[in-house]
């Protein structure tokens, strides 16, 4: 078997890994709240949508302790790209998408703010630890934020996230067996999760010196569209659901954790922080902030995200893919 078979069925066999990992971690971690008795709405918000960028975590920590730094960074930039582009117009071309007031309020803003501190960071060529602090201390403060906020919401959203993720029948969710049981889902997927990432970052490096391009290409596609899977899954199922607020609330959920844990843990834990390239502070970190910026506008137009606002963002999704690929493969020849 050749070595660019091998890496590529490294690199099948990590997304495979990911995704179950982050599912396992998203079922354990959920059902474990409800046993604690936190409630629906809690558990959307921050257990879901920070358990589907998972795998970004898991692959952008430890392509940092691997010295991959733009495999870690590009992880980050380009899922937020892919969230927001590909996973929102795919979502709205099935149906348009209702925004809350929230949302356009206070989320949006914060994936902004997050979105142009990771550039006022990076400015000088790297994230390093103390700013990676400031990042990691930002998705606490965000998390906190959050639980408050909940208590303030109607019942008919509280109810919504209860019908998405029920709570197990009363007579079994005290039981002891189904508290390990939690567990045994949470660390099942933490397993996996690490065996996920280290096949994709190997097959990954391997790919990206076999074609000739750079580790933060690889990164801003493959490996982002790949880490991305769970968050496709979650919010196409909750827009063919017709569940309001979900789809659009686990992007932007996920787009705050993958900037300020993600990258924050990524830089505190790099032996010498996460390094930032031209070419990422030129193209694809401005890019990032221009999809995140672009959501306000969109959100505002009668709060909803219209199919030929979907098809907009899907198209501009394939034209950026479409340069990286046709850029990456012109300096390499």
């Amino acid at each position: 078997m050749s070595d660019m078979v091998l890496a590529w069925l490294k690199i099948g066999g990590g997304l495979l890994l990911l995704v179950g990992g982050g599912e396992s971690l998203v079922r354990g971690a959920s059902r474990l709240a409800r046993y604690m008795q936190i409630s629906p709405l809690v558990i959307g918000l921050t257990v879901v949508a920070f358990g589907t960028s998972a795998p970004e975590l898991a692959v952008s920590v430890q392509a940092a302790l691997a010295g991959n730094a733009d495999i870690a960074l590009g992880n980050v930039v380009g899922s937020n790209i892919f969230n927001v582009l590909f996973i929102l117009g795919v979502s709205a071309l099935i149906v348009p998408l209702v925004v809350s007031s929230q949302l356009i309020r206070w989320d949006v803003p914060v994936m902004i703010a997050a979105s142009l501190l990771l550039i006022v960071f990076g400015w000088d060529g790297a994230i390093v630890r103390w700013e990676g602090i400031v990042l990691f201390a930002g998705i606490i403060a965000y998390t906190y934020w959050c639980i408050r906020q909940s208590r303030q919401e109607s019942r008919a959203v509280v109810e919504e996230f209860q019908q998405e993720w029920p709570t197990e029948n009363e007579a079994g969710v005290k039981s002891a067996s189904t508290l390990w049981g939690n567990f045994g889902w949470i660390g099942g997927g933490l397993v996996l999760l690490g065996l996920g990432s280290t096949f994709l970052i190997s097959g990954a490096v391997k790919v990206a010196a076999s074609l000739g391009v750079s580790e933060l290409v690889i990164g801003l596609t493959i490996v982002a569209a790949g880490t991305s899977l769970p968050e496709v899954v979650t919010s196409i199922t909750a827009a063919i659901r017709g569940e309001r607020d979900i789809a659009v609330g686990n992007v932007v959920g996920s787009n705050i954790f993958n900037i300020l844990c993600v990258l924050g843990l990524s830089s505190v834990i790099g032996p010498t922080g996460i390094t930032v390239s031209d070419s990422a502070l030129a193209l694809d970190i401005p890019v990032m902030i221009a999809v995140a910026c672009a959501c306000l506008p969109i959100f505002f137009t009668g709060r909803v995200i219209s199919r030929w606002e979907g098809g907009v963002f899907l198209f501009l999704y394939i034209a950026y893919t479409t340069y990286l690929i046709f850029n990456a493969t012109t300096v390499a020849v």
